[in-house]
C-alpha cells in the first residue's frame, strides 16, 4: 500500500513538474526582440508623404511598421487567407481538419491550414520548413502570440514582414516598388494582388507567371464581391486592372536631407521633416 501510494506521488510529481515546465517554455518561447531584421530608413514630409527612403543594410526593402494598414488591403488579406482570424485564439480548428482532409485526397501537401497568427509564428522563427514538428512549433507560438497582442498589432507585424518577392518585405515597401504609391491610395485590385502574393511570392517577377498571379487575384476579388465590399460592375473593373510590369523607383525627392536626416538619427528608422512634399 506504501509502496502503491509512494509510486503514485511520483508519477503526480513528474505530470506537475512537466506542466510547470511546458508552462515555463511556453512564456519565453517569443524572442525578444521578435525580429532581428534592419529596416530601410524612411523620410516623410510633415503630412507623412514619402520623401525617399534608403535600403536597408541586408538589401531588402523593409521598411518600419506603420501605424496602421488600409482596410482593403484588410479585407482582402482575411478573405484571403484566414477569414475567422477575429474569432479563433491563434489557431482555426476547422481549417486545420480541411487542410488535412485537402493533403490526404491530394497525397500531397497542398494546403497548411495556418492562420495569420501561425505564418507570423514562422516569419519570426525565419524557418520554411514545413515538418510536423515546426507546425506545432508554429501552432505555440501562435497562441502565446494571441496572449501577448492585440489582433491589430498581429496583423500589422505580418503585413510588415510579409515577404512580396525580390527584395521587398512588408506592404508599405511592396505598394512604393509594385505600384508607385502608398498603401492608403490602393484600389481593391492592388489590395488582392499584395493578399496573394506572400503565399506565392514568386509570382511577381516580370515577364513570369502573369496568368497565375491574374487568376488568384481573380479569385479573390470575386469572393470579396461575393462578401458585398463592391458591386458588379466594380468587380469588372477592378479585374481588368494590369498588373505591375516591372518595380518602380521610390521617391527621391530630397536626398540631402535623407542623408542629413539619416545620419543625425542612427537607429531611427522613419523621420518626419518640417517639409512640404508638394
Amino acid at each position: 500500500m506504501v509502496k502503491h501510494s509512494a509510486t503514485k506521488s511520483i508519477k503526480w510529481g513528474s505530470l506537475i513538474a512537466f506542466v510547470a515546465f511546458l508552462i515555463w517554455w511556453l512564456f519565453f518561447l517569443l524572442p525578444g526582440p521578435l525580429f532581428q531584421n534592419t529596416y530601410s530608413f524612411v523620410l516623410e514630409d510633415k503630412n507623412g508623404e514619402l520623401l525617399g527612403a534608403v535600403i536597408a543594410e541586408d538589401e531588402q526593402w523593409r521598411f518600419p511598421s506603420p501605424d496602421s494598414l488600409p482596410e482593403t488591403y484588410i479585407r482582402a488579406l482575411l478573405t484571403f487567407e484566414d477569414k475567422r482570424f477575429y474569432y479563433h485564439p491563434g489557431l482555426d480548428v476547422f481549417a486545420i481538419l480541411r487542410a488535412a482532409k485537402q493533403n490526404i485526397s491530394s497525397g500531397k501537401i497542398v494546403s497548411g491550414g495556418s492562420t495569420i497568427s501561425m505564418q507570423l509564428a514562422r516569419m519570426i522563427r525565419g524557418s520554411e520548413k514545413r515538418r510536423v514538428w515546426d507546425k506545432f512549433i508554429e501552432m505555440l507560438m501562435a497562441l502565446r502570440l494571441e496572449l501577448k497582442f492585440s489582433k491589430d498589432e498581429i496583423l500589422l507585424m505580418y503585413a510588415s514582414h510579409a515577404p512580396f518577392g525580390g527584395n521587398v518585405v512588408g506592404l508599405e515597401a511592396a505598394c512604393w516598388r509594385y505600384f508607385g504609391k502608398s498603401p492608403e491610395d490602393m484600389s481593391w485590385a492592388e489590395g488582392a494582388t499584395l493578399a496573394v502574393l506572400p503565399n506565392s511570392p514568386a509570382l511577381i517577377h516580370p515577364g513570369r507567371n502573369r496568368e497565375r498571379l491574374t487568376d488568384k487575384r481573380n479569385q479573390l476579388l470575386k469572393r470579396l464581391h461575393q462578401n458585398g465590399y463592391f458591386d458588379q460592375l466594380s468587380l469588372e473593373l477592378y479585374m481588368e486592372e494590369p498588373l505591375p510590369e516591372r518595380p518602380f523607383s521610390l521617391p527621391a525627392l530630397s536626398p540631402q536631407l535623407l542623408q542629413l536626416a539619416r545620419s543625425n538619427h542612427p537607429g531611427q528608422f522613419r523621420f518626419r521633416s518640417s517639409v512640404d512634399r508638394d
